[in-house]
């Protein structure tokens, strides 16, 4: 497999054109949720007319059905809804019906993966047109047609590129960027690889850094579109179109668990891990054809006021929502809204419990490890609760939200609720 690192052009001129290439288009009208995070990976949804207060019964079920083991979560686009599970010995890309839950086509994409903190897959699927693109537990990335779910072409990426899967799994969600897609590896000077969309040629591969949990993201920062990862060992920023590594900040944590996707904040980059690490927001300078880093604010250390640990906040209106997971493992769970500007704390709910989360016409939606589906009003003036019940066994997926509908799974079920205002 032949990779190139660059081209001949200046970084520069390149960073122009990546500017029209890769511009990060509004969310769809259709209210779909077409990758991991949402329309622009940042948890977030445009979407209103949602739950104003907590039905009796709690949100309706629309529909259940079974699923499979495995983490990954749920992209719609276009009326089907799609996830990775594992049964009968094979890991599964599956298409359901998003308006009645019935499965479509099926489409093996490995054989099954196993691992002490969980089998199965990790990664969510990204919709982009009419192709699905999936990464497997061990790190088969793959395209498949969402019309009929026709394996297209996949590689096996790790192995291709000489790395070793990562120790709890590949968990990089495939980021789709112009023709390009691109996703987490980890192996020596592949840090990163990048793929043509179509075709599955490889591309380019950047930096050096073991494989972290977390997925790859197209920010613009510093007035520069660029793909921002945080891997096992830093956060990086990466040019498009050349895979040339614009910036690297360190940021080593136990067992390389960096898990939570890098935040846009007016053009700075918030980063946050658990392992009782913390949170810093980190501003770019240019310098010639590269950048560097400085601190706007950081917060580290058995004292930090938030240490995320695998859920990535939320920014809404200048203030973080998010899960301030204290202790080597974070045995204890604290909701914590932060300023984001300064890093100060402006309210916090103590133990709260292990949960992920989105948002969407002015509320938090949560799903917990016990299960549940929390509803809670994002607002700076306190932590403000509207409901709350169990709808299936533990889970690490946040929900996913298309056209007035949740989507969340377990080991065993996938369910759609109607998140819409009575």
């Amino acid at each position: 497999m032949s990779f190139r690192k660059r081209t001949g052009l200046g970084i520069g001129l390149l960073l122009v054109v990546a500017a029209s290439l890769f511009a990060q288009t509004p969310p769809s009208e259709t209210q779909d949720w077409p990758q991991f995070l949402g329309p622009r990976r940042n948890g977030i949804s445009t979407e209103t007319g949602l739950i104003e207060s907590w039905p009796a019964d709690g949100l309706p079920v629309k529909w259940r059905v079974e699923g499979g083991v495995g983490m990954s979560g749920v992209a719609i686009r276009g009326g089907r809804a799609l996830t990775m599970v594992q049964r009968a010995g094979q890991q599964w890309l599956v298409a359901l019906n998003s308006d009645t839950g019935q499965q479509l086509w099926q489409t093996p994409i490995s054989s099954e993966y196993k691992n002490p903190m969980g089998d199965g897959p990790r990664a969510t699927p990204t919709i982009a047109s009419n192709t699905a693109y999936v990464y497997s537990g061990e790190g088969i990335l793959a395209a498949v047609n969402v019309a009929d779910g026709k394996l297209l072409w996949s590689h096996d990426v790790v192995a291709d590129l000489k790395g070793k899967p990562a120790d709890y799994g590949m968990a990089s969600s495939p980021l789709v960027a112009g023709e390009q897609v691109i996703v987490q590896v980890g192996a020596p000077g592949a840090a990163l690889a990048a793929y043509h969309a179509t075709t599955g040629k490889p591309l380019w591969t950047a930096g050096d850094d073991p494989a972290g949990y977390s997925s790859p993201t197209l920010l613009t920062v510093a007035g520069k579109p660029q793909i921002v990862a945080f891997t096992g060992a830093s956060a990086i920023g990466v040019a498009p179109q050349t895979g040339a590594v614009l910036w690297r900040y360190p940021y080593v944590t136990d067992f390389d668990c960096n898990i939570a996707t890098p935040i846009a904040d007016g053009g700075r980059v918030f980063l946050s891990a658990g392992e009782n690490h913390g949170s810093v927001l980190l501003a770019l300078a240019p310098q010639g054809e590269k950048f560097i880093t400085q601190e706007v604010w950081k917060s580290q250390g058995i004292k930090s006021v938030f240490r995320n640990e695998w859920q990535t906040s939320i920014l809404l209106d200048g203030h973080l929502y998010g899960l301030d997971n204290v202790g080597s493992a974070g045995p204890v769970t604290h909701l914590v809204c932060l300023n984001a500007a300064t890093g100060a704390e402006v309210w916090r709910e103590p133990r709260f419990g292990k949960s992920n989360l989105i948002a969407a016409d002015g509320k938090l939606f949560f799903s917990t490890m016990k299960g549940e589906v929390i509803v809670v009003r994002a607002t700076p003036k306190g932590f403000e609760k509207l409901g709350g019940k169990a709808y299936l066994e533990s889970t690490r997926q946040a929900p996913s939200l298309a056209s007035g509908k949740l989507f969340l799974r377990d080991d065993r079920e996938i369910v759609c609720l109607d998140a819409r205002r009575l």
